[in-house]
Formats: structure tokens, C-alpha cells, sequence
């Protein structure tokens, strides 16, 4: 008899398999995800809730916990980072790492909003940044092996730095995507 692998760390949020249960799921993580943004870990859950069009029961059935729900927030942004990998793939090079790039700035944001209130020392959290990485290094590679990234850069250099950049707050969305491209034009190799 064949043995069960055991599973694996969460590295994927369960959404529910009632159509209308997970779309009150996905705009209970929507709402949390801008409460947080906007107030911290200390938004509050009835205004989560209420953002989300739902009860304060139905967000409870969802996430037991607030750390359930800042868990399942953190894992949803790494699924969409994950799948942005994917969708930007068959563009050029650079393009692909550029936009996918620009899809971990909103993450990073994400990420900051919840930062205190996750176990960096966890499972989840290595399992994610492994899945991260296995998304976006494939990127970068490419875009490096087309010749549009300097020789002296690592994956890691970019993601560090551009976590870094965008720590800081900005005036409007314009001033993030200009500090961005600076920042890209920093990675990019310059013809000889």
C-alpha cells in the first residue's frame, strides 16, 4: 500500500469550495488588506467585516483568529506574486522581470502594513519566500541571460532593493513608479 506524503507547509490560502462562500472570503482578505494598509495590524475586524459587505460572523467562520486572517492575507499576496510570474512569462525579458517587479512593490506594501504581527521564524514564512523565489528567479534569469541585467547584480540585490525603495512613503502612485524606474535603470546593463 501506497504511503499519504505527509503535506507540506501552508504555503497556499484554502479558499472555500461554495462559490458564494469564497466570494465572501476574497473580499473579506480584499477589505483586510486596505484596513491593514491603512491602519496597521490594529485595523479593526467589524470595519474589516463591514468593508467586505459581510457580518462579523461570517468573517469569524473565515478566520478564527486575527492571526488566521494576517496568515491568509500574507499567503494570498505570495499566491498572486506567484501566479503575476506566470502571467508576465511569455513577455520580453525584461519586460517580464520589470512588471513582475512591479507586482512585488504591492506586495511588499502588504507585507510591511501586517510585518509584526507575522512569525518570520515559521514554516509558512520560509515555504513562501522558497515560492517566491521560485517564481520571480526565473525572471530574472532570463532577463539576465538576454543581456538586460549587469553582471554583478543577484536576485536577491533586487528584491532587497526594491523592498528598500519602497519602504518609504511617497506623495501619489506617479512619485512610486518614478523612484521604481530609477531603481530599475540601476539593474539594467548598459551597451557597451
Amino acid at each position: 500500500m501506497k504511503e499519504k506524503a505527509a503535506e507540506g507547509p501552508r504555503t497556499r490560502v484554502r479558499r472555500p469550495q461554495r462559490a458564494d462562500a469564497r466570494r465572501n472570503f476574497d473580499a473579506l482578505l480584499a477589505a483586510a488588506r486596505e484596513a491593514f494598509a491603512e491602519h496597521g495590524t490594529a485595523a479593526s475586524l467589524e470595519d474589516i467585516a463591514r468593508r467586505a459587505g459581510v457580518g462579523i460572523g461570517t468573517l469569524y467562520r473565515n478566520f478564527p483568529t486575527r492571526q488566521d486572517l494576517f496568515d491568509s492575507v500574507y499567503l494570498d499576496e505570495i499566491d498572486e506574486l506567484c501566479r503575476a510570474a506566470g502571467q508576465v512569462a511569455d513577455l520580453p525579458p525584461w519586460e517580464a522581470l520589470a512588471a513582475w517587479l512591479r507586482r512585488f512593490v504591492d506586495y511588499a506594501a502588504t507585507k510591511r502594513a501586517i510585518y509584526e504581527a507575522l512569525n518570520r521564524d515559521s514554516e509558512m514564512m520560509r515555504s513562501s519566500r522558497t515560492a517566491m523565489y521560485e517564481a520571480g528567479e526565473p525572471l530574472f534569469d532570463r532577463a539576465r541571460e538576454a543581456g538586460e541585467v549587469r553582471g554583478d547584480v543577484t536576485f536577491d540585490d533586487v528584491l532587497r532593493m526594491i523592498s528598500g525603495i519602497t519602504g518609504g512613503g511617497f506623495v501619489d502612485d506617479d512619485q512610486r513608479e518614478r523612484v521604481l524606474a530609477m531603481a530599475l535603470d540601476g539593474v539594467r546593463s548598459r551597451p557597451a
